[in-house]
This record gives structure tokens, C-alpha cells and sequence, in this order.
């Protein structure tokens, strides 16, 4: 399928990874292969215009954008007549991905999340956890999600608590809940081989096969290890039975890691005969009974009751660093996430952190993407700020959480909104705002309708330049009056700006 841009029209969709290029105009060039997900974030088959159009393609196609006119392989559908970038997406939502107004749990997004895996890398125990929490608490933060990463199990597969790194799980959890904490644990579909549930999943063909018959052994960052084959109902059986034994020692949820398409193959034998997208949404599917979840890579997932993380930025300014948490987060919520996460405080690559004395930390970046993350669904330290930070910067961070808590109220209820609607928590301001010149704008962002948020994303930035859309705004004390024009603001580090419309 051949068609022409129409005037002023501007697209938005596919990989959310790639939000930081989008939208695409009639003067961008961009190609997207969405038969198969390459990316380590969200992919949806589903393109919408800000001219109410509307392009997908259930098994996936290629696109290319090529100044004006876009061209289609593969099998699409095309909806057009639906106004604006709001009613071409409420379209496509309802038509191919409705929400089950389910929705995670409210829990995940009524206080931060505390993920361990910077503090403690690969050497989780339960001295540390329970000593992290006690931190949290005594440096003023508030009690959220402990969220206990990889390293707490002897391998994969075996998802049961160490007994040398913790010699009392059941003790540990209830110590965590009584100081207000609800307790996940990093999963993933992946088992070691060699080990006595590597043989019995393979002996009762759960696992992901070659085309020999053989199970399929897969290269994933932390070394190769066979696959559970979640197209078969047993597989899923059989993993109930190794999670319902955390549940019932008080285990609130999971992390649900792991899962990427690149980490099957188009030949993989499998029970369904599943394509490696397919295996993926089986993976994600799979963590929807769990109210608290969390996934960070899935393929057509769009609608479903899940928390979506952003994938681990490096700890830097720009495009790879928290110059991409606006844009992809916005891109998520118009392609079915709504209930996402602007990735761990300060970024999630653990060598950032490894050697503070030698300039490895900026504070301020760390500062300013907790200014970024406070507003946004999920809100998710993993280095400790109080250990990282110095006492001036620490502050800042704690006004970006107490910002968060000055407007948890409105959080809680577009949260409950998503899930009722499928409408996105934050959304583009030509979302919102579809008369006015706002579509290439992607470092502010509305929450919900009446709320315009505006942090600063820039190094050594003292200011944000922020468009006002036509109306009156309430700043501070003050009423602002705009024709849809920008102002300058000065910035507060850790407080991004923010404007209710009146």
C-alpha cells in the first residue's frame, strides 16, 4: 500500500525505543520492520496520524516514511475520519487492543518503587535488603515497593530463596511488610542448564526446542540458558507451582525480565508453532495474574494489565540518557502502556556506580531525571540517592518526591482512568491539544487533561522554555493569560514546571 501524507499530518507509533525520532513529519525519512521486535522496550503494529488516521497491521509489516508518502509491505489496516491524534487512538484501542479494566496494581504507582539491583548487584541477601529499607525510611523517604532483583535464587529456574544469602525469606518479607513495604522478586523465563529443573522441564517438554528436537539454548546478557515454552498450558502449570510458593511466603509480585524477541529464533520448535514475538507476548501475558508486575520488553501488549519500565538508560544527557524518557514514555502511552515507568532514578547500568570517587555520578542528571520521573505513572529508585548524592543534591530529590505526593491524589486517578479507558496517564500535548502547532514537542508532557508538566532534561540548564496552550494557567499563585505562545521559566532542580489549566 502506497499513500500520501496529508498536510500537517504527523505519525507516531511502532517502537517505543524509537519515540525519540518521532513523530514523522512529510520531511522524515524512517523505516520500521515490526514483523519482528529488535528493540530491548514496548512494540506495537500500529501507526496514528494527528490527522485522525490510523495504520495496522495484526502480524506485523514494514513501513517506510519517505518525505510525504508512506509506503506499506504486508498486510495493514488503514482507519482514517477520526479527527485527531485522541480520536485515531481511541479508535485503534478499542478496535484491536481494548483494555480489560483490570489494570495493575494501584499500589505500584501510590509510592516509589525501591529496586535493588544498583545497590547490590548480583550479591542480593537478606542483611542488605532488610538494611536498605531501614535507610529508605531513616533518610525520609517514604515506604514503596521493595523490589528484590536478580540474585536472590541459587540459578535460574530454581526460583527459591538462597539459604546461605537468606537463611529466613518468610521473616525477612514480613519484617518488610510491617514497615510498609510490598515485596516483588526478579523472574524470568529462562532456566540453567544442567541443573535438576533443567532436566525435568526438558524431559516434560516445557522448553523451547531446535529444529532437532533438542532444547534451544539462548545467548541473553548474562550467559546462555534453555527457555520456557510459555505456548504450552503445562509450562504454565508448572511455573504457578514455583511462584504460588513465594506467594504464599508473602511475596507481593514479580519482575518479569527477560522475554525479548531476539532471544528466540524463527525456527525454534515450540508447542504453539509460536513466532519469537509470540513467545514474548506468551511471557507477558503470563504476569498479568499478578497485580504486582512489572515487564520491560514486550511485543503487542498494548491494553493489557501490566507496569511498563522504560529500558535501562545510560547514566547521560541526550538521546541514550534521559533525553529519551519524555519522548518514549509518551510514545508508550498512545501505544496501549499507559501504565509506565521512566526507568530507575539515575539510570539502570550499575557500572555508573561503581566508582564514585573517580566523577562516574552527575548529580545533577541524577537530580533532574527524579524531576522527570516524579510526575510521571511509576517512579523508580535503584541507587540509593542518600548513598550517591551529596546532602544539597539529596534535598532536591526529596522535593521531587514530595511534588509526587502533592499530586499522588490526581496519579491515583488517571491510573484508575487508564484502566477504565485505555486513555494515556501522560499524554503528547497534541494529544490534548490538536488546533494548536504542538506536535513536534516532546520534552513537555500533560498529566491527564488539566495539568501541564514541564521538567528540564538539559545540562546546566537554569530555565525551561515550556509552550502554553491558549487559555488561562494557574502557576503558583499566579494566572497566567497565553495565545499559545512559550515562556521562559527559571528552573528548580528537582521540581519541573508546572501549570493547571484554570
Amino acid at each position: 500500500m502506497r499513500m500520501k501524507m496529508l498536510e500537517r499530518e504527523y505519525w507516531y507509533g511502532g517502537f517505543v525505543h524509537e519515540g525519540v525520532s518521532e513523530p514523522i513529519g512529510e520531511e522524515s525519512y524512517r523505516q520500521y520492520d515490526l514483523r519482528l521486535n529488535r528493540t530491548p522496550n514496548q512494540a506495537m503494529p500500529l501507526f496514528l496520524s494527528s490527522r485522525g488516521r490510523y495504520l495496522w497491521g495484526d502480524k506485523g509489516f514494514v513501513i517506510t516514511f519517505d518525505r510525504g508518502t508512506i509506503e506499506v509491505e504486508g498486510d495493514i489496516e488503514l482507519g482514517e475520519g477520526y479527527g485527531d491524534l485522541k480520536g485515531a487512538y481511541l479508535q485503534a484501542m478499542t478496535t484491536f487492543f481494548p483494555f480489560q479494566k483490570k489494570g495493575p496494581s494501584i499500589e505500584l504507582f501510590r509510592s516509589p518503587i525501591y529496586n535493588s539491583w544498583i545497590e547490590l548487584t548480583f550479591y542480593q541477601n537478606e542483611q542488605d535488603i532488610l538494611k536498605y529499607a531501614e535507610d529508605i525510611l531513616a533518610n525520609g523517604l517514604p515506604a514503596g515497593v521493595m523490589m528484590i532483583d536478580d540474585g536472590w535464587s541459587d540459578y535460574y529456574g530454581k526460583w527459591k530463596f538462597n539459604k546461605e544469602k537468606f537463611p529466613n525469606p518468610e521473616k525477612m518479607i514480613q519484617t518488610l511488610h510491617d514497615k510498609g513495604f510490598h515485596v516483588m522478586l526478579w523472574v524470568s523465563p529462562y532456566i540453567t542448564p544442567d541443573t535438576v529443573e533443567y532436566r525435568e522441564t526438558r524431559d516434560k517438554q516445557f522448553l523451547v526446542k531446535n529444529a532437532d528436537g533438542k532444547p534451544f539454548i539462548t545467548e541473553w546478557w548474562n550467559g546462555h540458558s534453555a527457555v520456557l515454552d510459555f505456548s504450552n498450558p503445562d509450562t504454565i502449570v508448572w511455573m504457578d507451582e514455583q511462584l504460588s510458593r513465594l506467594c504464599e511466603m508473602g511475596v507481593d509480585g514479580f519482575k518479569f525480565d527477560g522475554g525479548d524477541s531476539t532471544h528466540y529464533r524463527d525456527d525454534n520448535v515450540t508447542f504453539g508453532n509460536v513466532t519469537p514475538d509470540e513467545q514474548s507476548l506468551a511471557w507477558a501475558k503470563y504476569g498479568e495474574k499478578y497485580p504486582f508486575n512489572e515487564y520491560r520488553v514486550t511485543s503487542k501488549a498494548g491494553g493489557m494489565s501490566l507496569l511498563q519500565r522504560l529500558c535501562d538508560k545510560e547514566h547521560s544527557w541526550g538521546n541514550t540518557g534521559i533525553g529519551a524518557l519524555i519522548p518514549n514514555s509518551l510514545l508508550q502511552g498512545i501505544t496501549g502502556h499507559p501504565f509506565s515507568c521512566p526507568d530507575m532514578i539515575g539510570g539502570g547500568e550499575y557500572l555508573n556506580f561503581l566508582h564514585l570517587d573517580k566523577g562516574s555520578l552527575d548529580p545533577e542528571l541524577f537530580v533532574r531525571h527524579s524531576e522527570i520521573a516524579c510526575l510521571m505513572p511509576a517512579m523508580q529508585f535503584s541507587a540509593a540517592p542518600y548513598r550517591v548524592l551529596e546532602q544539597a543534591y539529596f534535598d532536591q530529590i526529596l522535593q521531587s518526591v514530595q511534588t509526587r505526593k502533592n499530586y499522588q491524589d490526581r496519579i491515583e486517578q488517571l491510573v484508575m482512568h487508564a484502566k477504565e479507558t485505555g486513555e494515556p496517564i501522560i499524554r503528547y500535548m497534541s494529544y490534548e491539544f490538536p488546533d494548536e502547532a504542538v506536535e513536534k514537542i516532546i520534552d513537555q508532557f500533560m498529566l491527564g487533561s488539566d495539568i501541564l508538566v514541564a521538567p528540564v532534561s538539559e545540562k546546566g540548564a537554569e530555565g525551561k522554555k515550556v509552550y502554553i496552550p491558549k487559555g488561562q494557567w494557574k502557576y503558583g499563585e499566579d494566572v497566567l493569560s497565553s495565545e499559545g505562545e512559550y515562556h521562559n521559566f527559571t528552573s528548580t532542580p528537582g521540581i519541573p514546571v508546572i501549570l493547571e489549566r484554570v
